[in-house]
């Protein structure tokens, strides 16, 4: 019955999520989650407003939440996960008759939310190592989206391309989507004071561990948090709940248990890029919470599906230049000694 559907509906290639399994259990390193539980405190605090007044509209504004970020609260903006705060954002900033730039191998959610609002955009080729190339970022253009690290790379741009970038597109909006900013990157977020026209969106997904909550925020100018209030507010008042809001505040104030679990990510991550070279796989420098490996003589479809026989979970794309990596969440030490003892397995089997 698509006749039935309206023609943008019609023309649309939707976001392809990684898989969540049903029915086996699996060691799942496909989707980036955080391998450790929530803050205790977040815990505590979401049990605490799951009361009588959920009767109640949460706080539009989510202004606990706002005034707990390390800057002034009018410059951040909380939303539904960072997927709906980009799609604000893309809404919020760009304009059809000025093409936007963003990677070519990058966040695939980026070429799906501007085919969606009619947005033209040019994808910058990444080099041969996956290094974004920052001149054609230079030219005057209708807006930047630049994820930071990359996904499904991993690798970080150096601080000061990423300053040029924002420095050469003042008369535009660049949008940095930091999701997986904690296990390794400098954040933007100190020059939000400088660039009226950066915008920075972050998740409480990863490094927070409240993917099943959807908590995302951006930190900007009052100009552009403004802009982003007056869209959101076009469409729904209330996307934030308020166990999210309760549960994001008490992951935010327990500093130290982010610390810790993030400090194991980013040793388990070393551990396993070390263990993975030693197979003969090639893994790109990862300052993220997953590892994006190609092996040198076994195609990756073979090993996605010889993971998936012994029941773990990465993510491949049929893409070009990258159907030949996967892309490895980093699990518990437990999980990623398997995953290594399984491709030993799957790497004599195929010799």
């Amino acid at each position: 019955m698509k006749e039935l559907w309206s023609k943008r509906c019609r023309s649309l290639t939707p976001y392809t999520p990684g898989e969540q399994p049903k029915g086996r259990p699996f060691i799942k390193l496909n989707t980036n989650e955080n391998p450790y539980p929530p803050s205790p405190m977040a815990l505590q605090a979401i049990r605490e407003a799951a009361g009588e007044t959920l009767r109640l509209y949460p706080d539009p504004e989510c202004t606990d939440l706002r005034e707990a970020l390390g800057v002034r609260a009018e410059q951040v903006f909380v939303g539904n996960g960072s997927d709906e705060v980009l799609s604000l954002a893309f809404q919020a900033f760009f304009d059809p008759e000025k093409p936007i730039r963003f990677a070519d191998i990058t966040y695939s959610f980026y070429p799906v939310f501007a085919d969606y609002y009619g947005l033209t955009y040019r994808e910058i080729p990444l080099d041969e190592n996956f290094a974004l190339q920052v001149e054609p970022f230079l030219e005057p253009g209708g807006g930047v989206v630049v994820a930071n690290p990359n996904a499904p790379t991993g690798r970080e741009l150096e601080f000061g391309d990423l300053k040029a970038i924002v420095e050469a597109n003042r008369d535009s909006v660049v949008v940095v989507d930091e999701a997986y900013v904690d296990f390794g990157a400098r954040s933007a977020v100190e020059l939000v004071d400088t660039y009226p026209n950066l915008l920075v969106v972050r998740t409480l997904s990863k490094g927070r561990s409240l993917a099943g909550l959807r908590v995302g925020y951006a930190v900007g100018s009052e100009d552009l948090i403004a802009a982003l209030n007056s869209v959101k507010d076009s469409f729904n008042s209330y996307p934030v709940d308020r166990l999210a809001q309760a549960g994001a505040l008490g992951a935010i104030r327990d500093e130290n248990y982010f610390r810790a679990t993030r400090d194991k990510i980013v040793n388990t991550r070393a551990c396993a890029a070390n263990e993975l070279k030693g197979l003969g796989f090639t893994v790109c420098d990862s300052s993220a919470n997953f590892l994006f490996v190609s092996h040198e003589r076994l195609a990756a479809k073979i090993l996605l599906d010889g993971l998936r026989e012994r029941g773990i979970l990465v993510r491949w794309w049929n893409k070009p230049r990258i159907s030949n990596y996967l892309r490895i969440t980093v699990g518990t030490d437990q999980e990623m000694k398997a995953l290594c003892g399984a491709m030993k397995e799957i790497l004599a089997e195929n010799p």
